[in-house]
């Protein structure tokens, strides 16, 4: 028997990831001495007091029962009391946040909720491959607005201005920028809410990054009227190591959350309870637990770009987040095949720009996910 798929697939392919990723599994088992360092996978343990806090719950009666679709109460003041403490955000626990099972389902419920076959949406190019992949899935139409180094990977607002916005429904940001690092400009998120405004489009800004290598953490809740016309996701994956869990959070104005949790409770039966426990006890960590974090991942950043260079690569030191993005000194060569030689010449597997979209062509990207004892055997190869 064979039974057609959904005409739907045909819009996306694999997940870059997916797939090559059982290429390099696949030279491991022939035993290769593959450095990976394409993932943004952080390989640090979470603090001591969320394992603890996990580990305790699951003596509670509550814990292997169904949970709520909004997550304990007590999550959603933790998160709540965060935004006020970093990002001096006020949200109202009881309907302007929600949990989430990691903010990759979050893209697909927003986009569930909103769009319509045929509605356009606004996605960064490079940028995050999923806002595509989900926006084809739901038969929308993926629209890309170009980021350029020359322009600090800030949106060009003169090319938004001359956008038909008649169809345009939402809009995916993502500062800070992966895959490049960059910070937002105030000035952007100003300008972006008045755009928004006027052509009424939906803002999303996916800020996961906000604490990694940054002493700077913003959102885009902090300004004025943006509550309107915005939403934010954010997730405890990087900044708290813990990637695996899958814990998100999405924020955003009672009438825009509302609408993500009639998807949302329609998909799933509730976040386990030892997970949102831990997830309470991360988001009570101190500033130290960031500083202590970012002092391990800026000796990879230094030695990351060291490696970058030898590659005949140049990226920016003052990069945020949790990769480095480096263009290729030699723009003739494409970054796929580039990285396809490194991995056949040194065993080292990074990724090519060209995955987050073709402004990405002529750049690759290295994560810091990586122990310092393999980026400096990396360099060690490139220098033999």
């Amino acid at each position: 028997m064979s039974t057609q798929t959904a005409q739907r697939l045909e819009s996306v392919k694999e997940y870059y990831f997916s797939k090559k990723l059982r290429e390099v599994a696949a030279l491991v088992k022939a035993g290769r001495p593959i450095l990976n360092m394409g993932i943004g996978s952080p390989d640090l343990p979470p603090d001591p007091s969320v394992i603890t806090a996990i580990n305790d719950s699951v003596l509670d009666a509550k814990a292997h029962m169904y949970q709520s679709y909004q997550g304990l109460p007590e999550l959603r003041q933790s998160i709540a009391s965060f935004y006020k403490k970093h990002y001096d955000v006020t949200l109202d626990p009881n309907s302007e946040i929600l949990p989430l099972m990691g903010s990759k389902e979050g893209i697909m419920h927003i986009s569930m909720a909103f769009l319509n076959k045929g509605d356009q949406v606004l996605i960064p190019n490079p940028g995050y491959p999923t806002y595509s992949s989900v926006t084809q899935l739901l038969e929308a139409e993926a629209v890309f607005y170009n980021l350029k180094e020359s322009n600090n990977w800030q949106p060009d607002f003169e090319a938004l201005e001359q956008l038909d916005t008649s169809k345009i429904k939402l809009m995916w940001l993502n500062y800070p920028h992966m895959p490049t690092g960059a910070q937002v400009e105030i000035e952007t998120f100003i300008k972006l809410i008045d755009w928004a405004k006027r052509n009424d489009v939906l803002l999303i800004n996916d800020n996961p990054y906000s604490f990694i290598l940054n002493d700077t953490p913003q959102s885009l809740l902090t300004l004025p009227g943006a509550k309107e016309v915005a939403l934010e996701l954010n997730s405890l994956s990087k900044a708290f190591n813990l990637a695996g869990w899958r814990v998100g959070m999405l924020s955003g104005n009672s009438d825009h959350i509302q609408a993500v949790l009639k998807v949302k409770s329609n998909m799933d039966s509730g976040m386990f309870f030892g997970i949102q426990k831990g997830a309470i006890a991360a988001l009570k960590l101190n500033n130290s637990w960031f500083s202590g974090l970012n002092k391990v991942y800026a000796e990879r950043r230094a030695a990351m770009i060291e490696l970058a260079t030898l590659m005949g690569s140049t990226s920016d030191p003052n990069s945020v987040g949790m990769f480095v993005w480096a263009k290729l000194n030699d723009q003739s060569i494409k970054s796929e095949v580039f990285i396809d030689e490194i991995l056949r010449e040194h065993d080292i597997f990074i990724t090519p720009g060209t995955i987050f979209g073709s402004q990405g062509e002529g750049y690759i990207r290295f994560s810091l996910c990586v122990k310092l004892e393999d980026i400096q055997t990396a360099i060690n190869r490139l220098k033999s």
